[in-house]
């Protein structure tokens, strides 16, 4: 038979498909996958229900419904300052995934480098490959994963395209700082980069940290698309609404892409979103200061168990070093170890790197009830 697509085939399942089904096996508690408990606010997913026998329920625009793209545009003057034209700068997707694939694919050639932070969200190094571009990789040091701005720059050259810029960042939980954004900023500028910069966990951000999107920063307006999630932060993943703001250049050309990807995304759960994006600041403060409260209680918990708990400044996930326990394996097989044995579901963090992986860290998800972060708790102190 012929040869299917060798990039393609060549793919295994993700961690979290498989790390999930042991945990369904295993009858776990799954702190593996990013799933936040509840399901997402009532009235929120009423005004879905509300829309969706209103109606209108055919194609809406492919670049996403007007109402919703305003909503996105405000939200970028009300929380950054940021001045966009809804109708040229914004770009409604199927989720900040297909988002991120079309900023790839749109914006790279075969044989153009893109650099990876890494450890990095899985789907990014996929994605480069399809699109025939070549990964670089740059290392966080931990324990506190420091980005050093030289190691950057040496990963750039004349064949570098773009950069992945993942703040607030999965895996890690780390907020990059203004001053580390600033060395990315000249980076960009001095190797004239494009910047596709993730920011679904833009108000899942903890005190003593703040979020500033690299597009904020001098001579970045040009260069750079930001990639914002309603998944994240409306607690409703399943909807699989995405949204990309950016510079008129770089959004038409995007725009290109996603019409061919997916080219819509259902109106309903779109006006719902926009609905959303309209509420007060305490919706938004309440987000954040209620997940603060659940890392704090996971991290106090795993760190009585002896797990060396590293920082975390947004997200929903704290990383652990797991060598403080003396485990002689690896993170996939003390994944599996704690799964079969506890009942509890982590995501070890080697799937996450593109070269020499390190072997040593371990993801949890804090997104869940109190009870359950209690009872995870319990039942890994009992093996540990």
């Amino acid at each position: 038979m012929k040869i299917k697509n060798k990039t393609i085939d060549s793919l295994g399942t993700t961690i979290f498909t498989t790390m999930s089904a042991l945990a369904r096996e295993y009858d776990a508690i799954n702190l593996g996958q990013g799933i936040p408990e509840g399901d997402g606010p009532k009235d929120l997913k009423a005004k879905a229900a509300e829309f969706t026998i209103e109606g209108p329920n055919q194609y809406p625009p492919s670049q996403g419904l007007p109402e919703l793209r305003q909503a996105v545009a405000n939200n970028n003057k009300r929380f950054y300052g940021l001045d966009m034209d809804w109708q040229s700068q914004v770009l409604v997707t199927s989720g900040a995934t297909e988002a991120l694939a079309d900023s790839i694919l749109a914006l790279t050639n075969p044989g153009d480098e893109v650099v990876l932070i890494e450890p990095y969200y899985d789907s990014y190094l996929p994605i480069i490959r399809l699109a025939g571009a070549i990964p670089k990789f740059v290392r966080l040091h931990a324990p506190d994963w420091h980005l050093d701005p030289a190691e950057l720059r040496a990963a750039c050259s004349d064949k570098t395209k773009a950069i992945i810029i993942n703040s607030p960042m999965n895996p890690t939980g780390i907020v990059f700082s203004d001053k580390d954004l600033q060395a990315i900023a000249q980076i960009v500028l001095d190797f004239d980069l494009y910047a596709i910069c993730d920011e679904v966990y833009e108000h899942l951000v903890f005190e003593g940290f703040k979020h500033t999107p690299l597009i904020t920063f001098p001579g970045m307006a040009e260069r750079c698309v930001r990639v914002g999630s309603a998944g994240k932060t409306f607690s409703v993943t399943g909807w699989k609404v995405g949204y990309i703001s950016g510079p008129l250049h770089l959004i038409e050309t995007i725009g290109k892409a996603h019409q061919f990807m997916t080219f819509t995304t259902p109106p309903n759960l779109q006006r719902a979103v926009a609905w959303g994006l309209g509420q007060d600041d305490a919706y938004f403060n309440d987000l954040a200061s209620g997940l603060q409260s659940k890392r704090d209680r996971l991290s106090a918990g795993l760190d009585s168990l002896g797990f060396s708990v590293m920082p975390c400044g947004g997200t929903y996930f704290v990383t652990t070093d797991i060598g403080s326990l003396g485990y002689a394996g690896t993170d996939e097989e003390f994944c599996v170890h704690i799964t079969k044995e506890a009942q509890v579901t982590a995501v070890p963090m080697s799937p996450f790197y593109g070269e020499d992986p390190a072997t040593n860290f371990v993801r949890f998800c804090f997104s869940k009830s109190d009870d359950m972060l209690d009872e995870a708790i319990h039942r890994l102190g009992r093996l540990f």
